[in-house]
């Protein structure tokens, strides 16, 4: 949306006469050709900021001059303006297909302004309502950096307070599915998941049972890898107390109300670094600043039902308001509504 409308404003502008304009004689017959040679920032180029990047051939925006005698050139430097306005960043795939609307869409403005569709009502509203969503837009991105200016101090002190939810536990667990496969009775797979749990306690390989409990359920398995890290946000919470385990130790039976069952076996565990988690750390801390700076924007707004729900929907809820109404008890406060 926000390429849409902020387009058409440079479009329209750039149609306008502030772009470089070449006067060459046409060869007769020629069909209408575009040249595109586009450039990026971070990409080694020898094309300078002001050697041409399109070239539209046959037309000008300039009424006074011929569409055939004429042709429009836009600049590394312009076309790089607008890509960087449009998206910060632009891929050079992206700024190919922006270059090809662009000259479509100059040639499209400019023949709208001949019919004068740039003095109707419904365009000048569209353009309102197109500067408030890109000043709105702006504000998002000016907002969005904003929170991510966090200093070293900062991101120190959230990772004191939160020192916690960075400890990492490496595990083995074993899965032991409903099995459904081979029609196995669910009962039997949750005996067999309790059989599994014990002799893990008693130091079996869980790779070895894991390949057991696929080989009960009917599905095709010769080796499993076991071995994960976690951490306790990333598991289901009633399988967070697994995180108390000490290394050795195996949890009990975990079912999952699909009838899955999940068995684990705490390897080791560590609180990860500063350094090994400070860009999570800072997209979080941008992440709530942003969140909060956007509160004040949202809600206290009150629409009318009548006018944007269904009718049949709308006359549902006045008359339910009215039944309610109707079966309030007469108090001091309300008799009078009556």
């Amino acid at each position: 949306m926000r390429f849409q409308y902020l387009a058409y404003l440079l479009l329209a502008s750039m149609a306008s006469g502030q772009m470089e304009r070449h006067t060459a004689p046409a060869a007769e017959g020629r069909s209408e050709k575009i040249t595109l040679s586009p450039t990026h920032p971070a990409v080694e180029t020898n094309v300078e900021p002001d050697d041409p990047v399109i070239t539209i051939n046959n037309f000008c925006a300039d009424p006074a001059q011929e569409a055939d005698s004429c042709k429009t050139v836009i600049t590394r430097a312009q076309f790089e303006k607008l890509a960087e306005a449009l998206q910060r960043g632009m891929s050079l795939s992206l700024r190919l297909n922006v270059a090809n609307t662009y000259a479509r869409n100059l040639r499209m403005a400019t023949a709208a302004e001949k019919r004068g569709l740039d003095k109707t009502p419904e365009f000048e509203e569209a353009m309102r309502y197109a500067r408030v969503q890109l000043l709105a837009q702006d504000l998002t991105r000016a907002l969005q950096t904003e929170a991510s200016n966090i200093t070293d101090a900062e991101l120190v002190d959230y990772y004191t307070k939160n020192e916690a939810s960075y400890e990492q536990a490496t595990l083995a667990r074993i899965f032991v599915p409903h099995a459904k496969q081979n029609g196995t009775a669910p009962e039997a797979m949750t005996e067999l998941a309790a059989e599994l749990r014990a002799r893990a306690a008693y130091g079996e390989d869980p790779n070895k049972l894991q390949v057991e409990a696929y080989d009960a359920a009917g599905i095709p398995k010769t080796s499993s890898d076991t071995k994960m890290d976690v951490r306790r946000a990333a598991l289901p919470p009633q399988h967070e107390k697994m995180m108390e385990l000490k290394p050795g130790e195996v949890s009990e039976v975990f079912s999952d109300p699909g009838g899955a069952h999940f068995i684990y076996k705490m390897i080791g565990k560590k609180t990860l670094t500063l350094k090994e988690v400070k860009t999570e750390i800072r997209t979080e801390i941008s992440s709530q600043r942003y969140r909060e700076s956007m509160k004040g924007f949202q809600g206290d707004v009150v629409f009318n039902d009548a006018y944007f729900m269904p009718p049949a929907k709308a006359a549902q809820q006045t008359e339910e308001k009215r039944k309610r109404k109707s079966r309030m008890p007469l108090t001091p406060s309300n008799e009078g509504q009556n």
